[in-house]
């Protein structure tokens, strides 16, 4: 470089220099700090209730947690925040979402999306339909230029269409892990030997993969190769019929759910046991089966209130897939009920076995409205036999843990991220209180009740059928 040059640069440089320290310094300074005072904190790690607690969060980390008695020893100039005697938890979760997409700079309507989430309690969401747009998305809401929970995106599908041969399902391993995604999603379709490619190099590249059950791979290949979560509580059923013609998609219908009474039901213990043995994760979504594959029709569930909150093509468009299950007589109470009675009893027997859950409920998926169906969800895994506490856990620790971040997220604790949701009413006596929210901080953010309900009515009006 000769000397002209640098003088350039050391000119530029300075003043560049300048601006960083006194950008980093400025960022340092406006450094949210607050103290939520008047709470009692849910502590799901030992299932008690700290009563007339407070929390001081600094930054968008939690700084403390103390008695209120202790309140008098913080500095008068925190911002206050009362709780007024709200209970605190760690937050719920959707580890299945169908985050929208968008091919340009308008994200408004994953905006909205994301509204939604929060203004329900959910911190954390997992997209299962892959779209480079997902990634934008979380560099959006690590800069906060949009406000959201935390995204953990999936890839791109790899299915039997997208994966030509085993060669390319490497390569796109490879591609998703390159670029920045957290997860891949496998749906139906493969062989084994793309879906062994595909397994393999994951397990090279240290990305984690789960998803839908290929018919041809089998639930036990699956978890023997490394599924680290399966959606829907996919191929259980698959893997309890013996004969394999049984299964035949014209016959079995949707989900093999025609092939219940096929069951094998004796093997389910040891299905549990290669799950927890192989340590796989449990994405439920009963709430998907109860509405889209359930027994009562398109036109009720049109008709509910969380409907207002979605646009409405999206709504018909949702009549118009359930109805057309619903006219080929798929959906009959006779064949529809039994197959979710199975399901509910195969999540309490892989419950029961240790295998451990991550709340989910596809949304927005059809009649399951983004933040709106978690709840839907936490209704039947109560109605399946799970208790509040162990249904709270499957929406805050447990996401945690599935992705080895323990200790980062999901709890109420010192150092920990500044995550938790302030509700009315204890949870853990009454999991309807889940539903009425006062407050929610996201990573040191403070977002009232009053603001949340106003996203509500912004999304409402904006959804408004004229």
């Amino acid at each position: 470089m000769n000397t002209f040059h640098k003088q350039i640069t050391n000119k530029l440089y300075l003043p560049l220099l300048f601006i960083g320290i006194f950008c980093f310094s400025f960022s340092q300074v406006l450094a949210q700090e607050y103290v939520v005072t008047n709470v009692h904190i849910i502590n799901l790690e030992n299932d008690q209730i700290l009563k007339d607690h407070l929390i001081h969060v600094k930054g968008d980390k939690i700084e403390a947690i103390m008695p209120m008695t202790k309140a008098k020893d913080l500095q008068k100039s925190i911002q206050r925040i009362d709780g007024k005697g709200s209970f605190a938890f760690a937050g719920l979760a959707e580890m299945h979402s169908h985050i929208p997409t968008t091919e340009t700079d308008d994200f408004s309507y994953i905006q909205d999306v994301m509204w939604l989430y929060l203004a329900n309690g959910i911190l954390n969401v997992r997209g299962m339909i892959g779209h480079h747009s997902h990634l934008e998305l979380k560099k959006k809401i690590d800069s906060g230029e949009i406000t959201g929970p935390r995204i953990f995106a999936a890839g791109q599908s790899l299915n039997g269409g997208s994966v030509e041969n085993p060669e390319m399902g490497a390569q796109m391993v490879r591609e998703q892990k390159t670029a920045g995604f957290d997860h891949l999603k496998l749906h139906p379709g493969l062989d084994m030997p793309k879906f062994l490619a595909i397994a393999n190099t994951a397990k090279e590249e240290d990305i984690m993969f789960g998803g839908h059950i290929s018919l041809d791979v089998g639930l036990v290949n699956s978890l023997n190769n490394g599924y680290r979560s399966v959606e829907h509580m996919d191929g259980y059923i698959e893997a309890l019929v013996t004969d394999k013609s049984k299964l035949d998609p014209q016959v079995a219908g949707p989900f093999s759910m025609m092939a219940v009474k096929d069951a094998d039901i004796s093997r389910i213990p040891y299905l549990v046991q290669l799950t927890l043995d192989k340590k796989a994760w449990i994405a439920p979504t009963l709430t998907l089966f109860e509405r889209f594959f359930g027994y009562i029709p398109a036109d009720e569930f049109r008709l509910e209130s969380d409907m207002k909150y979605m646009p409405g093509i999206q709504v018909q468009q949702w009549v118009n897939q359930k109805k057309l299950l619903e006219n080929q007589g798929v959906l009959k109470e006779e064949n529809v009920k039994p197959y979710l009675e199975f399901r509910k009893e195969m999540l309490m027997a892989l419950h029961r076995g240790g295998v451990p859950i991550i709340m989910s409920s596809d949304s927005p998926q059809v009649f399951n409205v983004p933040g709106f169906s978690i709840h839907n969800e936490i209704s039947s895994m109560h109605e399946a036999g799970m208790t509040p506490n162990e249904i709270l856990i499957t929406g805050s620790l447990n996401i945690a843990k599935y992705f080895e971040k323990q200790g980062q997220f999901g709890v109420i604790k010192k150092g920990a991220s500044a995550d938790f949701v302030l509700v009315e009413g204890n949870p853990l006596e009454n999991l309807s209180n889940l539903r009425k929210v006062n407050g929610v901080m996201v990573r040191g953010k403070w977002l009232p009740k009053e603001k949340l309900q106003g996203e509500l009515m912004r999304i409402e009006e904006k959804n408004l059928r004229r």
